[in-house]
């Protein structure tokens, strides 16, 4: 990761991700009171701290965004129509199809009847929600292109709304699913709409003055958008701290199917772009929103369906807990394959 755009700090990410999920783990154990607090900032399940954090993390990423060249991706639609497939006409099947495979077969010995069905209702929430706010942070890491994950990522939240509860629907084998609306609007506008203008406003008044001081801009915030992944995995962690000590064979059981499935999910979408000549920093964060989760969605949807202490609830969070640390595995892996793929 020789030509990291965040230097020393993306050589070593994995190990601060690491020493934030041990900080979180344990301060949530011990300062329950204090995550407590902090989670009840949220309306329509979307904690207030935790989206600030986030936009922290993308702000920085809508600022390299060039509108004026976003037309570009029309001219080249080839990148986005993979990834639209790959979301919505596998992913959500394979993420059904691995949660019967291991909760109600592999580790069936393990795992009560009535309990599978509640995690694999949960892990089929997760997987019908493509990423939004946190692929502009792995598309970050992997020098992506800006203007192409922007349009990736709002062609998959105007595919959300239409698309998610029908399928969603289907694979529960229920017809009265209901989406939390609120969750889904009020997360497109903190984490795309609120950004992408910030974004707009500060590129535009920078560049009029110079592009030196554009770049040096960026490079001012850099240290930021590392600061804020690692708060908000210290965040997510200790929030669900006593859960983890609790019930930790539980959570790792769940964790397989997930795994594989933003492992196969990443695999193919990468594949399929680098045989189709597609270059690397279009290709790399295409495979990382296939290989991860709208999250805040998932959770709420859950909890509105089955209940806050419910198997597929729990199975949704254990989702936000595995991405984190898989995603960046997932992004050195791109990185240390880039020279395979077509140039820019």
């Amino acid at each position: 990761m020789t030509n990291s755009p965040l230097g020393f700090f993306e050589h070593y990410l994995s190990v601060w991700v690491a020493l934030s999920i041990i900080a979180g783990v344990g301060l949530g154990h011990f300062m329950p009171s204090v995550f407590q607090t902090i989670s009840q900032l949220q309306y329509a399940n979307v904690n207030f701290i935790v989206a600030v954090l986030i936009w922290v993390m993308i702000y920085p990423m809508m600022v390299n965004v060039d509108f004026s060249t976003i037309s570009e991706v029309r001219r080249k639609p080839k990148g986005l129509l993979i990834t639209f497939f790959i979301n919505w006409f596998v992913k959500p099947f394979s993420m059904a199809a691995l949660g019967v495979l291991f909760l109600q077969h592999v580790f069936a010995p393990f795992i009560p009847a009535a309990d599978a069905k509640q995690y694999i209702a949960g892990l089929i929430l997760l997987g019908t929600a493509p990423c939004t706010a946190m692929v502009f942070v792995w598309s970050r890491l992997v020098n992506g292109n800006a203007n192409y994950t922007l349009v990736q990522v709002s062609v998959n939240d105007l595919v959300m709304i239409f698309a998610y509860a029908p399928i969603a629907a289907l694979l529960l084998g229920i017809s009265d699913i209901t989406v939390p609306w609120e969750t889904l609007l009020l997360s497109v506008v903190l984490y795309v709409i609120i950004p992408i203008v910030a974004g707009y406003i500060t590129r535009k008044r920078l560049f009029s003055k110079s592009e030196t001081r554009l770049t040096s801009f960026l490079e001012h915030l850099k240290p930021y958008s590392v600061l804020g992944l690692l708060t908000t995995v210290v965040l997510l962690f200790g929030f669900q701290a006593e859960t983890l000590l609790q019930k930790p064979l539980v959570i790792c059981m769940i964790a397989v199917p997930i795994l594989l499935q933003s492992v196969l999910m990443f695999a193919l979408t990468y594949v399929w772009m680098c045989r189709a000549c597609i270059p690397h920093n279009i290709a790399a964060p295409a495979a990382l929103i296939g290989g991860s989760n709208f999250f805040e969605l998932a959770v709420a949807v859950a909890i509105s369906l089955f209940g806050l202490n419910s198997g597929a609830a729990l199975a949704t969070v254990v989702g936000v807990l595995v991405e984190v640390p898989a995603m960046l595995w997932l992004v050195s892996i791109a990185n240390k394959t880039k020279h395979r793929f077509a140039k820019a």
